[in-house]
């Protein structure tokens, strides 16, 4: 008994008011209630541009066009009682507008994902640039260097060169002294 008034009294504090039971932190909310409803925006955007790409084409000019036609048509020509829009065409200008009140958003959506995807891919080739840029440099650098190595290094037409005046200087040698050349031999 005492140890649930100790409890108690220390839930409640000092000054008598309850306080809420303490969250975990080791455990994940709860999910909270939405009024909204959920929905993935990347199937939402796809469809968008779905549409958008549809709306942008000839068959949908043709469809509509048709839809127009045969709207006008039956509503001029279809005996009196089955006509649903006379002749202003106040029914078929709704429609239209209804159409293109979502049109527009549909195609800026699609719009919108279109110059994300793009930012994306500048940003990709913008860093693959900037890649090539530093391995062009590099292998720039390591060219010059072999260069500049190469320059030291004796090369087969150096050291054939190099034997030639060795050679040349050696008959010259034996031309302008053959009397301490034959001494040497006996």
């Amino acid at each position: 008994m005492a140890g649930d008034e100790r409890s108690k009294a220390s839930s409640t504090g000092s000054s008598g008011l309850v306080r809420p039971p303490r969250t975990r932190l080791d455990q994940p909310k709860a999910p909270r209630r939405r009024l909204l409803p959920e929905y993935d925006p990347e199937a939402f955007g796809r469809f968008s541009e779905r549409i958008a790409r549809f709306l942008g084409t000839g068959r949908f000019i043709v469809w509509m066009t048709l839809i127009i036609i045969l709207w006008v048509l039956w509503n001029i020509f279809a005996p009196k009682d089955l006509r649903f829009d006379q002749y202003p065409f106040i029914f078929l200008t709704l429609m239209l507008s209804l159409q293109a009140s979502y049109a527009a958003p549909l195609i800026l959506l699609a719009q919108n994902r279109q110059d994300d995807r793009d930012r994306v891919t500048h940003e990709q080739d913008r860093k693959q640039n900037e890649r090539s840029i530093a391995d062009t440099e590099y292998l720039t650098r390591e060219i010059a260097a072999l260069r500049m190595g190469l320059g030291e290094v004796a090369t087969r037409d150096w050291i054939r060169s190099e034997l030639q005046d060795m050679v040349k200087d050696m008959e010259e040698r034996q031309v302008r002294f053959p009397a301490e050349s034959d001494e040497g031999d006996r």
